[in-house]
């Protein structure tokens, strides 16, 4: 998932289509179905392989089953180091077959943003729940038709919001919803990271659907809204983007943006792919909390301040890991017949928020939200 070539050999070979709770779900204590769900990952880029993949072993409810790949070379050795028969292997071309397999329950779309759609209607029209990576998709219409899909099917949409499984996190919207630092008043919220080869699929528009706003800048936006438990009414954002630097031809760098609440409470962001950042603070009329880093794959670290006291503070099942328990979450959530903490929906929102703070930066607006 590195360069933008295997990115459209994907496409090539892919086909086209037409066009509440703010805690996990706990663990299932008794089950009479303790099988563990199969899983097919689809794209073997370097997020699936180190990040993802490598936590299945610690999962309860989650296994891996089935590989899809467009290089057979990656997609045989991982299936033997993950214990993958020959026959559960896949590639773009015969992916649709993947419904002749019941050792896979879930998919997970884990492609650049411009093939999330494509294949999370394809694995619900293969009769797969699914979980999709964030963004959910390049636009809100694509969102609407991945929602629809898994509804018709009759199937399970969940995004990977990683960070709502993480207990720092988890601990941080705990304490905003309680009011504990009494009423929310401003969020500051920056996310960013110093981006490199020009090549990369992240920085071609037709499979990133922007710059640092849709792959960082997603962070912030889930930040100010989880913390808040609220919806945006109104967005205004500048832009800064040096467009003589290779990297920033098709897309964005730097975007500033404020989201308002209904509450009064106003979200000063940052997305940049420029300069490194990863950290919220939540002020409140009593005190406020911080994490830094705040949503990494880990190393979470959260200061509590109430009146004078400043404390570090260390949350119920500190080393509880995002990715096992975000996995895990769907699992159940199939098991259960639940809906997802994070469900297509949620990334609908998201995608409805991104595109507002676009429009404002273009136009130089606020840009209302109903």
């Amino acid at each position: 998932m590195n360069t933008i070539d295997r990115r459209a050999f994907l496409q090539r070979l892919g086909g086209g289509l037409a066009a509440a709770s703010f805690a996990p779900l706990p663990l299932l204590a008794e089950t009479r179905q303790e099988r563990k769900l199969g899983w097919a990952i689809v794209g073997l880029g370097g997020y699936a392989t180190r990040q993802i993949m490598p936590q299945f072993k610690n999962c309860r409810f989650s296994k891996i089953t089935a590989l899809v790949s467009g290089s057979p070379d990656k997609a045989r050795t991982l299936a033997q180091e993950y214990g993958v028969p020959q026959r559960s292997i896949y590639d773009y071309r015969n992916f649709d077959s993947i419904r002749d397999n019941p050792e896979v329950d879930i998919v997970y779309v884990v492609l650049p943003n411009g093939l999330h759609a494509e294949y999370t209607i394809r694995a619900a029209r293969a009769g797969k729940h699914v979980m999709c990576e964030k963004p959910m998709a390049n636009t809100v219409r694509e969102c609407e038709q991945m929602i629809a899909a898994c509804r018709q099917a009759g199937k399970k949409l969940m995004i990977g919001y990683r960070s709502r499984f993480e207990p720092h996190n988890v601990e941080a919207i705990r304490v905003a919803r309680a009011q504990e630092l009494g009423p929310s008043r401003v969020i500051v919220a920056d996310h960013g990271f110093n981006i490199g080869n020009p090549n990369q699929w992240r920085l071609k528009r037709e499979l990133s659907g922007g710059g640092s706003l849709m792959d960082i800048g997603v962070y912030s936006v889930q930040a100010a809204r989880y913390l808040t438990g609220e919806e945006p009414t109104a967005v205004n954002a500048v832009e800064s983007t040096d467009r003589s630097d290779p990297r920033f031809r098709e897309v964005e760098d730097i975007i500033n943006f404020q989201l308002r609440f209904p509450s009064g409470v106003v979200a000063n962001c940052v997305s940049s792919y420029s300069s490194p950042h990863n950290r919220y603070r939540l002020v409140g009329t009593r005190g406020w909390l911080e994490l830094e880093p705040a949503t990494g794959y880990s190393g979470q670290s959260m200061r509590v301040r109430v009146g004078n006291t400043t404390e570090n503070r260390i949350p119920p099942e500190p080393t509880r890991n995002q990715f096992v328990g975000q996995l895990d979450h769907l699992s159940e959530c199939v098991l259960r017949d639940r809906e997802p903490l994070v469900p297509g929906e949620e990334g609908l929102r998201d995608l409805r928020v991104m595109t507002a703070i676009y429009e404002a930066a273009r136009t130089g607006r606020t840009i209302p939200l109903a």
